[in-house]
C-alpha cells in the first residue's frame, strides 16, 4: 500500500517535532528535557533511515526532509543547549563588544557548521557507505550528554567534574566538533548490509564498546562513546591504507 511508503517521511517529522520541543524545553529553563529531546530525535533519526530500507521507500523529498529536520534537532537546538552550559559555567573572562558578552554565543557555530555539513552531505556522492566528517547526530548527542554528564557528576564535585563544566572546554567542544563536521575524516557508518559478523566486525566492536562504556559510566560515557568511534574509524582507515 502507498501509504507505507510515507512512514519514513512521519518519522522524519517526529524527529523535527523532538528538536523543535527541544527548544521549547530550554525556552522554559527543562535543559536536562531539552537534551532528552534531542536523545529522542536521534532514536527517530534512525528510525526513518531503517524504515526506508525496510519498506524501500526512497524519495528525494525524504531526503531533503531528513536535512532540514537535522538542522533543527541536531543543529540548533543542541546550540541553545550548549550555550546556556557556557552561560552559566566557571572559570570564564567576560569578552564584550559594545557592553555584550560576546564568548556564549560561540555556540552558534554549531548550527552554521551543522547546515553546512549536511548541503555537502546531499551533493556528494563519496558519502553512500560510509561518512566523510562526523555527522550531526553524533555531534548533538555529544553536546546534548554535556547537562545529563553535569547533573550525574554534580554531588561529587570532583576534579573531573570542574574540568567539564568549564567555559574553555565548552568552547573547545565547540570548535572541535564544528571542525570534525565539515572534515574530511573518513568515518565507517552503522549500516548493517548482513546480520554475520563477517564484514560487520569494527560495527559490533563499536556496539559492543559502546554498551560496555553505557553500563560502566552512564552518561559520562557519551564523549568517551563518540571518541572510541573516531579511533576505530581511524583504525578502520589506515588499515585499508596498508592493505
Amino acid at each position: 500500500m502507498k501509504i507505507f511508503k510515507h512512514i519514513p517521511n512521519l518519522i522524519t517529522l517526529l524527529n523535527l517535532l523532538a528538536g523543535s520541543l527541544s527548544i521549547l524545553f530550554f525556552a522554559e529553563g527543562e535543559i536536562l528535557l531539552a537534551a532528552w529531546m534531542i536523545f529522542i530525535a536521534a532514536a527517530l533519526d534512525f528510525l526513518d533511515g531503517f524504515a526506508a530500507r525496510a519498506l524501500k521507500a526512497y524519495s528525494k523529498i525524504g531526503a531533503q526532509l531528513d536535512s532540514l529536520a537535522d538542522v533543527v534537532s541536531f543543529g540548533l537546538a543542541p546550540a541553545f543547549i550548549i550555550y546556556h552550559l557556557i552561560l552559566n559555567s566557571h572559570g570564564r573572562m567576560s569578552v564584550e563588544i559594545a557592553g555584550v558578552d560576546i564568548l556564549p554565543y560561540v555556540a552558534f557555530l554549531i548550527p552554521l557548521f551543522s547546515a553546512l555539513r549536511l548541503a555537502k552531505f546531499n551533493v556528494d556522492d563519496r558519502q553512500t557507505d560510509s561518512f566523510l566528517g562526523l555527522p550531526t547526530p553524533a555531534s548533538a548527542l555529544l553536546i546534548a550528554s554535556l547537562p545529563l554528564i553535569k547533573d550525574q557528576l554534580y554531588e561529587g564535585q570532583s576534579l573531573f567534574y570542574m574540568v567539564v563544566t568549564n567555559t574553555y572546554f565548552y568552547i573547545g567542544i565547540v570548535l572541535v566538533l564544528s571542525f570534525l563536521m565539515v572534515s574530511e575524516l573518513p568515518l565507517f557508518a552503522l549500516k548493517f548490509k548482513s546480520k554475520v559478523i563477517r564484514g560487520n566486525e569494527v560495527r559490533y566492536l563499536f556496539l559492543f564498546v559502546s554498551v560496555v562504556l553505557l553500563v560502566w559510566l552512564h552518561f559520562v560515557a557519551i564523549p568517551f562513546i563518540i571518541i572510541s568511534y573516531l579511533f576505530l574509524s581511524l583504525v578502520v582507515y589506515l588499515a585499508d591504507l596498508s592493505g
